[in-house]
């Protein structure tokens, strides 16, 4: 076995073939992730007969006294269940990385564990998961998992909601309060349309605060994944936003204006307690109406063009999309854009034949209330499956700088 260089067409020839291909372990990631401040190096692994084994986009960069770290993301592309060749493989890269001056390799492959139902409940198990779990751990790597959260570079469960159904079951399959969301959001006026390279700074105004990375990661993702990426826009249409509203505050005052002709009638005091409790709540929701209306009739008279309140930035890869990123004007959570975005992008990647949206991160945990709670009710509503993945495993390469480094971040940290 030995550790060779490719170049980015064979690496591309192998890595779009391989069981677990993903769309970071191409040269299209490796070039963007390279004007973000790291090195790229594309790895081939063969055998005796200078046949291909497996390959790898490595990322890495120099970050203490020289030293470097590498990290092979949603990588290494190899058979893992092979425990001989993990092993000489680990053996071999360990001496590689270490001539080169390395701390530490850290990957995490694109294996599934589980598939979980919405409610975390497995339904599919992957045989070789755990097999390929201890091969890494006998070979010397340091299993970082299995953690719930967002500990990892990468997330360990992400969302999936699968397309081989016609839409009209899809819609269906969601949770009540998913469909009542997607209906608030049409009713008061939110409408979706697609956007272009031209419109990544607006959509950037949504997610700049979200993640650390600057605008140019997401122009380069666009001009490198060429085209295959779709920008999604969500846009209040305010003269709409003000009739829904409009709407709705007729409605209570009739209905509170009926309350009080009721109360005015009655000689059941029985009655006439309920009534003027029903009474104090519509007093409420008339009031609440109320400000609304003003609300939308404000936002019609400064946007009288309508008012972008969200958006969110797809790949597609492989028959699939997956979800980059996605950011909303928290003014307007209410009025559910995201909800209507996701029932948009279903629509539009059924109607493309794909196989399934991935909708990113959910943690993995399903019964117990936590700060990502909300997170997980929003994208497992749309009867989402869930992909557990093995998880991160780290393989440190020369010890005592490595510590000193750790050390040093814990204390940045404090």
């Amino acid at each position: 076995m030995k550790i060779i260089t490719l170049d980015e067409i064979t690496f591309n020839n192998f890595a779009n073939k391989h069981k677990y291909r993903n769309y970071y372990q191409t040269s299209s990631y490796g070039r963007t992730i390279k004007n973000q401040g790291y090195d790229i190096h594309y790895i081939g692994i063969i055998d005796d007969n200078n046949s291909l084994l497996g390959a790898s986009l490595l990322l890495y960069k120099e970050v203490f006294m020289n030293y470097k770290i590498a990290y092979a993301p949603r990588g290494l592309l190899i058979d893992y269940t092979n425990a001989n060749n993990i092993n000489e493989l680990t053996n071999r890269i360990k001496k590689l990385l270490s001539k080169q001056g390395f701390m530490t390799l850290k990957i995490d492959p694109y294996v599934p564990l589980n598939i979980r139902e919405r409610n975390g409940k497995i339904v599919n198990i992957n045989n070789e998961g755990n097999v390929i779990i201890e091969n890494l751990k006998t070979a010397g790597f340091e299993y970082l998992g299995p953690n719930l959260f967002f500990e990892n570079e990468k997330p360990r469960f992400e969302a999936i909601v699968i397309l081989n159904k016609n839409i009209q079951d899809i819609y269906k399959s969601f949770e009540k309060r998913v469909r009542n969301k997607i209906k608030k959001a049409i009713r008061s006026g939110v409408e979706i349309y697609k956007g272009g390279k031209n419109e990544i700074p607006i959509f950037y105004e949504f997610v700049k605060k979200k993640y650390n990375r600057p605008i140019e990661y997401y122009i380069d993702l666009y001009n490198n994944f060429e085209n295959h990426i779709d920008i999604y826009f969500a846009k209040l249409n305010t003269e709409t936003f003000v009739i829904t509203n409009r709407i709705q505050y007729e409605k209570e005052i009739e209905v509170n204006n009926t309350l009080a002709n009721k109360i005015q009638t009655t000689d059941n005091n029985n009655v006439k307690k309920r009534l003027i409790n029903e009474k104090i709540e519509s007093d409420k929701l008339v009031s609440v109406y109320k400000k609304n209306l003003v609300w939308a009739t404000k936002l019609l008279k400064d946007n009288p063009n309508g008012l972008l309140i969200g958006s969110c930035f797809n790949l597609i890869y492989d028959n699939v999309c997956y979800l980059i990123i996605e950011g909303f004007n928290q003014k307007f959570r209410s009025l559910n854009p995201n909800y209507l975005i996701k029932w948009k992008m279903i629509n539009d990647y059924k109607k493309m034949n794909l196989k399934y949206i991935n909708l990113n991160a959910v943690s993995g945990e399903f019964e117990k209330i936590t700060k990502f709670s909300g997170l997980n009710e929003m994208k497992l509503g749309f009867n989402s499956l869930i992909t557990e993945y093995i998880g991160e495993f780290e393989l440190v390469i020369n010890s005592l700088p490595y510590n000193l480094y750790k050390n040093l971040n814990k204390e940045k940290k404090k």
